[in-house]
Parts: C-alpha cells; structure tokens; sequence
C-alpha cells in the first residue's frame, strides 16, 4: 500500500478525540503485520496508545498522534490533494513516518520505534501516558504539519475558562440585575488588550476567546456568562499565569485548564527550519530524548472544513522523515 492510498485508508478511520480505538486497533494490527513488536498501552477505558518497536532497542522515536478534532470528514481525493478530517493534521505524516520506517528496515536499519499517541487535540493525555514508560532513545521526531520544515521552537500555551455570575432581571428593568455578559466581556477585553510578550524568535504572545456562552433570552438580563480562552505564550507559564491572574483580579472566576511552556527544539545541519505558533506534544514527551517537530502539510489546513495535504508534499515528507533519522542513528 502506498503512503497515498494509506492515507485514505486512515482518513476513513473516524477517530475524534476521545473515540481513537478502531484506528489504534488497524494500526496496531498493520504494524504487527510488518513484524513489529507491538504494545498497547492503555491510557483510559477504550483507549490506548500504540507503541511498535522495528528491533530490540529504539535511539529514535517516530511520533505522532492519532486524535482528529471534529467532525469527521470524509475521504476525497483529485490528482494533486487528498482531503478529509486528519489529512495533514496527522494522518498523511502517519503514513509518511510509516513508509519511511519500511525503507529503513529494507536497508538494514532497525534501531526505533513509532509511537501513536492519542488526545493531542485536547490534553495531551496519550503523551503524558507514554512518558511514563521505561525509554532508552536518544530522539523523537514528533510529527505536526510543518511544510516539511524542523521546527527550531514552538510558542507555549495557556488554556483557560472564566465565568461570571451576575443576577437575572427583566430587561424592561436592567437596574435591578447584573448582566453577566457585559461582567465577563469587560474582563475579556481587559485581557485581549494586554501585553502578552514579545520575543525575537518567537514573535508575539497572542491571547484567543475561543468559546463564550451567556443568556437565555434577549428579554432577561443575563445572570451567568462562561468562556474559555487559549494564550499561545513567549514566556514561562508561571509568567502567563501570574499576570492573567492580575488582568482579572478576582472580577470572574479563573479555572486554568492547562499550561505548557515554550519549546526549543533540537534541529540538525543542512534542514531547513521554521518557527511555529501551535502546541504539539512536544512538552510532554520528556523521556524520549531530544525533540525534533517536523511534517508534511501546512497547520493552516488543519482543524478546516477542507482540511488537505498535497501528495508530492505527501512524498516529500516521506524523504525528510528517511533522511533525519539515517543522520540521528549513525
């Protein structure tokens, strides 16, 4: 099977955060087939993580995660794009990594391992998980659409939600309740307007309302008003996480969801690299060696409603995934 066509085959494979089994249980059944030694390793009730090892020790680690934000999309393909939910963002660099990892096996070379983690989208939960296992390699390529591209460094994230209680009354009688929407906007707006850093490789700190919920009818004034905001940091997370604490100041309710640095990655001479703005599982992957973050496809097709990856691109990422791991395991 082709990287092409088993990226098709992938697509197929409806794996939202959350609900990942049947693609983990065809990859591990695809891998085990090709003479890996596979382990599943469970990260909570129906879902697992998906380790195969190529020979009896692993320098290097292929990783990437089998999560897809919703919704399911379909496969659809023309002579140059294949499209669908998961085509760049990672089901196209599963089948890159995969048919990179048979070419080196032709040529004798078996000292890694792939890694198919689950709940990238969300948490991080399958790389948490994997983390904990007993690892001796000295790399991990973590896969993300990159344009074929290493990425020297990637921005941190903070993952937030605010809410505001207010006190409901007629609107005919705003005076008499609180709306808790204005409540809750005057602090996102506080926050959007903020100084979140500035960094000369990083570039800027950037704070996203992603989500906001309030009100029952445009006739109330609304007494509850939720949302929930992701920061892309410069900055140490302690930083992030001391001066949104002192933008709201006690005006709404903080919950932080999650936090994670910024990212400096290991790149090797000769490969082109780039910087990117989006969180992958690099932070949580500690224990596998030294990070290196590259893919084909481009960040800005993922999570699309037409979400693609170009097959010569497809191809290519074939070539660079080959290519670094010959010069990381001599």
């Amino acid at each position: 099977m082709t990287p092409i066509e088993l990226t098709g085959q992938l697509i197929n494979i409806p794996s939202l955060t959350g609900s990942e089994g049947e693609l983990g249980k065809y990859l591990a059944s695809h891998l085990s087939g090709d003479g890996y030694r596979v382990e599943l390793q469970e990260v909570e009730p129906g879902r697992f993580n998906v380790v195969a090892f190529a020979g009896s020790d692993a320098k290097l680690v292929f990783c990437t995660h089998i999560d897809t934000v919703p919704p399911f999309l379909p496969l659809r393909d023309d002579d140059d794009f294949i499209y669908g939910r998961g085509a760049c963002d990672t089901k196209g660099i599963i089948a890159a990594m995969l048919e990179a990892a048979r070419r080196l096996r032709a040529s004798g070379l078996s000292s890694f391992a792939c890694l198919f983690v689950v709940g990238e989208e969300v948490n991080g939960a399958g790389a948490r998980a994997a983390n904990a296992l007993p690892w001796s390699s000295e790399f991990v390529i973590v896969g993300e659409p990159t344009q074929n591209l290493l990425a020297r460094a990637q921005k941190g994230t903070l993952n937030a939600n605010l809410t505001f209680q207010g006190k409901a009354a007629h609107s005919g009688y705003p005076d008499e309740g609180l709306s808790a929407i204005e409540g809750l906007w005057s602090v996102l707006a506080d926050c959007r307007d903020a100084d979140w850093g500035a960094d000369p490789v990083l570039g800027r700190g950037t704070f996203n309302i992603g989500v906001f919920q309030g009100g029952e009818r445009a006739n109330i004034v609304p007494a509850k008003a939720a949302a929930s905001v992701m920061i892309r940091t410069i900055e140490p997370g302690q930083v992030i996480r001391d001066r949104l604490q002192r933008l709201v100041a006690g005006r709404a309710d903080l919950e932080i969801i999650s936090s994670n640095d910024p990212q400096m990655m290991h790149v090797v001479d000769g490969f082109p690299t780039t910087v990117v703005s989006f969180g992958s599982d690099v932070p949580y992957l500690t224990r596998l060696g030294k990070p290196l973050l590259a893919g084909p496809g481009s960040i800005l097709d993922a999570h699309t409603a037409n979400e693609k990856i170009a097959k010569r691109e497809l191809m290519a990422g074939v070539d660079l995934y080959e290519k670094l791991a010959r010069r990381l395991l001599v």
